[in-house]
């Protein structure tokens, strides 16, 4: 349910919204050795000894040996999470009112059918989002040291019973937990904490009571103080207990639509970590939502998994629409490709491609937002019914080939184009060969062209088609598809050519012509370690003295640098310029390349880069120039 303070929201601020009611972490219980005789009451299931593990407060056999477990976060994870069908408007998901699908019942119907139909291909991780321990009401459960538990109507049997028939089934079992101290577990400032003699949760917050993470709807935590730590390891010490393997720690910044010193909870995430390796339970740490680029390289040293975008849900009568998030992510995932690899994982959020007209999309934008998140290399996690997957959407999620894309060593794809409405997105793999992605991101139907040229190199290729698990023969100098609106096809291609040669161009030599406000500016990452950039407000590039052999249209590499997309009109010899959108570079000191087409004239040609208008164009390193013509 939404405070009706926040019914103004636009659509994709509207979790900020749903979970200001809804955000509480773990349905918590007392550990058994420490137990409040007032609230003695409390499910055995959820009962935990002192070090946080499930049991009577004995100690535990020493296990027997075994082969050491995979790095935790060595692929990305896949699996199922409850939020998308719990948040959607969709008819009968949702009978006893909002929120109300998440219960203790659908949780575990939804793991049989996890273990039924996608077990075998990797999905693992069944993921209860927020709201577990609140009731239809949104009243939140606490347990005596300020830490939620479960709503016993919401889930009767308590959380770790859930995990337990979980990890019966061969799978493992996650959970939720908002940044900061709920307001409502701070009570008088008197609840004591957990294992930690003194302590109470006035000595864990500011006492000014400031808020923080994305909804304000907890008190930020003091990690000068000594007792905040010991609340965070006793969240982690119950997770832990209840045999929890994931946790989403949620509304955390900077980022989730905040700033400022109060929304940065980067402590908040290190305390968790170090809480996390006290409990000697590998527990997967995953952070949400919308993350701050700036932090990436603590989100990365912290965590195993970040979010890099708003929700993807619609919060509408479906469960997900294309216009609402998931074509956005085309824009926002290009910045955060370099961050991503074994032991953390850029998350766009839930895959939800499996349940038709549930979902909100047609089958080639399924097939588009699929194909997305596996070159991306994002967690593949659905937050579809898997009671009822249709015979496409189940296709879609169990198809080997490309799920060996996500899981396999491959590296995130990245466009090697600009972001047009038609775009290529490629990455070359260990073995040589490259995982290419053909998008139509238009309205309409359109050809989109992959050129070898684009991808390093020339002559031909074998191209595989992995949706459809065929070899289409060798290709010469590219490949062309016509795609419908939204559409998508998915290719490793296989070089049997040479190696592209090309002409570079240093974008600040002095045989260039800047106009209007641009300058030089030094580039550590640049090639020369200068670029030219303040291409606003007109400011313009002319790279001078292109010369080519023959006349035709060429596939110019252009380095460049961009903390966030932006376009430029490109042109040549004083022709009609054609404006192309350059993705991000996720900072102002990374340098990446896309190619776009020019044509030039056989000779001596110039070609200009023209910021236009009112917005900024990207910084230039320089371009390369084929030797010979597309």
């Amino acid at each position: 349910m939404r405070s009706p303070s926040y019914a103004v929201l636009p659509a994709r601020g509207l979790r900020a919204a749903v979970v200001l009611a809804l955000t509480a972490g773990l349905a918590t219980a007392i550990p058994a050795a420490h137990a409040d005789p007032a609230i003695a009451t409390t499910a055995t299931t959820d009962t935990a000894d002192a070090t946080g593990t499930a049991g009577t407060g004995q100690a535990a056999p020493a296990a027997p040996t075994t082969p050491a477990a995979p790095a935790l976060a060595a692929k990305p994870y896949m699996g199922w999470s409850s939020w998308s069908m719990q948040s959607s408007k969709y008819p009968g998901l949702n009978p006893d009112g909002d929120f109300s699908y998440l219960t203790e019942a659908n949780v575990l119907k939804q793991t049989d059918a996890l273990a039924a139909k996608l077990k075998d291909f990797g999905y693992e991780y069944v993921n209860i989002d927020s709201g577990w321990w609140r009731d239809r009401a949104w009243k939140p459960e606490f347990d005596a040291y300020g830490r939620q538990q479960a709503d016993p109507v919401r889930f009767p049997s308590g959380m770790k019973a859930v995990a337990d028939h979980i990890h019966a089934k061969g799978l493992k079992a996650g959970i939720y937990l908002p940044a900061g101290l709920e307001k409502e577990a701070y009570g008088d400032g008197k609840t004591p904490v957990w294992n930690a003699d003194g302590c109470t949760t006035a000595d864990i917050v500011y006492s000014d009571l400031r808020t923080t993470n994305g909804w304000d709807s907890a008190y930020k935590l003091d990690f000068a103080k000594p007792c905040t730590q010991k609340y965070i390891d006793s969240q982690a010490q119950l997770t832990a207990g209840w045999g929890y393997d994931f946790l989403k720690l949620d509304g955390v910044g900077p980022g989730s639509s905040k700033s400022g010193d109060n929304y940065d909870n980067v402590a908040d995430v290190a305390a968790w970590q170090q809480a996390i390796a006290a409990t000697g339970r590998p527990l997967h740490l995953e952070l949400s939502w919308s993350l701050d680029i700036g932090h990436a390289g603590d989100w990365k040293k912290y965590s195993n998994g970040w979010r890099v975008d708003t929700d993807v849900e619609c919060y509408c009568n479906t469960l997900v629409s294309w216009e609402n998030s998931v074509d956005d992510r085309f824009d926002d995932t290009p910045g955060w490709t370099r961050h991503a690899g074994p032991g953390g994982w850029n998350d766009l959020d839930s895959l939800d491609v499996g349940n038709g007209a549930m979902d909100g999309l047609t089958k080639a934008e399924r097939q588009t937002y699929a194909t997305l998140w596996a070159i991306a290399k994002s967690p593949l996690y659905t937050g579809d019914d898997l009671t009822r997957l249709d015979d496409y959407g189940l296709a879609l999620l169990t198809n080997r080939e490309v799920i060996a894309v996500n899981q396999g060593d491959t590296p995130p794809a990245r466009p090697v184009t600009p972001s047009d409405p038609q775009q290529v997105w490629a990455a070359k793999n260990p073995d040589g060969t490259y995982t290419v992605a053909l998008f139509n991101l238009a309205d309409a139907p359109a050809a989109v062209t992959a050129d070898w040229s684009a991808l390093g190199f020339t002559g031909k290729a074998a191209v595989r088609d992995l949706w459809n698990h065929e070899n289409l023969g060798t290709r010469r100098g590219g490949i062309t598809e016509a795609l419908p609106a939204h559409g998508s096809r998915l290719f490793t291609v296989t070089p049997h050519g040479s190696t592209l040669t090309s002409t570079a161009y240093e974008a600040e030599s002095t045989a260039n012509t800047l106009g209007g406000n641009a300058s030089v500016a030094g580039c550590s990452a640049c090639s020369g370690e200068k670029k030219v950039g303040n291409l606003y407000l007109g400011g313009t590039l002319r790279i001078n003295d292109v010369v080519v052999a023959k006349a035709g249209t060429y596939l110019v590499q252009v380095a460049y640098v961009s903390g966030d997309a932006r376009s430029a009109d490109i042109s040549a010899n004083s022709g009609g310029a054609v404006r192309h959108t350059f993705p991000s570079t996720g900072d102002w000191g990374t340098v990446e390349r896309v190619s776009v087409p020019v044509t030039l004239r056989a000779g001596t040609n110039s070609i200009t880069f023209d910021s236009s208008g009112p917005g900024y164009a990207p910084d230039i390193d320089r371009i390369s120039v084929p030797t010979s013509p597309r």
